[in-house]
């Protein structure tokens, strides 16, 4: 009896151990309940969709074939067949990102209210095959199997970004794009696209041609640290077409992520003013685009021509990205050239503005109240809370969480994305042993301790807190390989942060799913750091 009783527990034991190795899922579902057994996809098993889910179906129709080499399409019916189906079924109780997935020997079901749901049900289904189903080829001889188990599952919170700038750096399209893929492999819902900077101006405006006919280009670019005085001395340039930004726009959108684009304004100006001096409070100046990293003291001047020229833009970039909301920067704005400015002094005047700090809230105020008047929502840096914050606006706090936690006691949305825990260009290992970097020090672990929701709110206030962003400044990232090493994986702890349960959350166990996570990575040939596989 006592040989029999170990015996179970022995064999208990190990279909625990199998299971967790089974499961290597990132972002952790809710719920996650294992079970004997196994679904195979084999060259009978058919995918069934309602014509609602019908793009999502094909979406994972498609990877299917492509790494087994098949042709099948899938079969569009309200029911679906008892042996060997992949079932896509909609269950309206569940929230708009929420899915359930039910694996058997026979059938897989994914359940879902909406296509975005159901999409998050295939990103699972996909972790929960071999990793190779993630090849870009066909793969010889693999055996799709999925293991046996229950899942219900829904994000903590609605809002989970990842941030790029191309301002400092420009990628092209293809790199974008297989970027927006990354993003929504980890169930992230947002990319926010930083479009325009000192050191260059990215998109595309018809009105303003000169954008990027001049402000697109910089002569040529630092070398080294910031202070180090050298110079490369090529010309740098690069920039979107508006075509080219309704194709990555209609791209996203089919992994259901949404864009946020951004247009930096009071400050972080240069290229603007390079192309069009009359913006800016020296407008006989002669401005170039900024060859430099760090803060322009260049930026645009309060005036109505200015605020016509942004407002003709934002109607431009409204008119690409239909998303709710529009980020117009408003970090970093000196106010030294205001201070000097006796149009500056003057209309501080009269408008009543104590200081130039309240000068910067009223530019920011007439902005909002354009970007609300076309229906969208103004997101900003949290600067914009200096002399007053805008009605509407909601604060992206990155100096800490100082930011958010004053915008949440006012009742103001807050997205949390401090340089502390969400700054993935901040070295990640020792210097000595990585690529330059801008400096700073974030690791893996580090990453996945943040906890967005700080202890200083009331429950009510929290519930201002829409979830959180990682932020990718590229001052020093010149290649689309040197992004994915520095975003990749601390990326994967961001999602688990944004998706998961806190009650669910361990380090130890993260890390070993990660394990098995990054070679779904090294298959879509993503230049992940690899220094956590050898940490003890």
């Amino acid at each position: 009896m006592k040989k029999l009783f170990v015996c179970l527990s022995l064999l208990i034991g190990s279909f625990a151990s199998f299971a967790q190795n089974q499961y290597n899922i990132i972002p952790l579902p809710q719920k996650l309940t294992p079970q004997s057994g196994e679904f195979v996809v084999g060259k009978n098993t058919v995918i069934v969709s309602t014509s609602e889910f019908k793009d999502v179906a094909n979406f994972l129709n498609e990877q299917l074939n492509l790494v087994t080499g098949s042709s099948k399409k899938v079969s569009i019916k309200e029911k679906g067949l008892a042996n060997s189906s992949i079932q896509f079924v909609k269950n309206e109780s569940l929230g708009d990102e929420a899915y359930t997935l039910k694996a058997s020997a026979k059938q897989v079901v994914i359940a879902a209210k909406t296509a975005k749901g159901a999409f998050y049900g295939v990103q699972t289904l996909l972790q929960l095959l071999p990793t190779q189903v993630f090849s870009e080829a066909k793969v010889e001889g693999l055996k799709l199997s999925v293991p046996n188990c229950t899942i219900e599952d829904a994000p903590r919170y609605v809002y989970r970004g990842l941030h790029l700038d191309v301002g400092r750096h420009f990628f092209p399209v293809s790199f974008v794009k297989k970027y927006i893929d990354l993003i929504a492999l980890h169930k992230f819902n947002t990319f926010h696209w930083h479009l325009t900077e000192d050191q260059g101006w990215r998109i595309e405006i018809k009105k303003y041609p000169k954008l990027t006919e001049v402000g697109s280009v910089r002569k040529q670019t630092l070398v080294g640290h910031y202070g180090s005085g050298k110079y490369d001395g090529k010309p740098y340039g690069g920039f979107y077409t508006q075509e080219e930004v309704k194709e990555v726009v209609a791209y996203a959108k089919k992994k259901f992520v949404t864009i946020v684009p951004e247009i930096e304004m009071p400050g972080h100006a240069q290229a603007a003013l390079a192309a069009y001096p009359e913006l800016g409070c020296n407008p006989d100046k002669i401005y170039e685009v900024y060859t430099t990293w760090g803060v322009s003291d260049d930026v645009f001047a309060p005036r109505e021509e200015t605020f016509t020229f942004l407002e003709n833009v934002l109607t431009e970039v409204m008119d690409l990205f239909p998303g709710q909301y529009i980020h117009i920067g408003g970090d970093e704005c000196p106010k030294t050239q205001w201070k000097s400015s006796r149009f500056c002094q003057d209309l501080m005047k009269r408008e009543g503005l104590k200081d130039e700090h309240e000068l910067q809230s009223y530019f920011i105020r007439r902005i909002d109240k354009f970007i609300t008047s076309k229906g969208r929502k103004m997101i900003g840096w949290d600067e914009i809370l200096e002399g007053g914050l805008s009605p509407n606006a909601t604060v992206m706090s990155w100096r800490g969480e100082e930011g958010g936690i004053a915008a949440a006691k006012e009742g103001h949305d807050v997205i949390m994305t401090p340089g502390s825990h969400l700054y993935l260009d901040h070295y990640q290992a020792d210097p000595k042993t990585e690529p330059l970097a801008i400096g700073g020090f974030l690791t893996l672990e580090k990453v996945y301790s943040y906890e967005p929701a700080p202890k200083e709110l009331t429950t009510d206030q929290k519930k201002f807190i829409l979830g959180l962003q990682a932020n990718v400044w590229t001052e020093y990232m010149q290649t689309s390989d040197y992004v994915e090493y520095m975003v990749f994986p601390r990326a994967c702890a961001v999602a688990e942060v944004a998706w998961s349960p806190i009650s669910t959350r361990n380090y130890a166990d993260f890390t070993k799913r990660l394990k098995t996570h990054v070679e779904r990575l090294g298959n879509l040939k993503v230049n992940y750091a690899k220094g956590f596989l050898s940490a003890k």
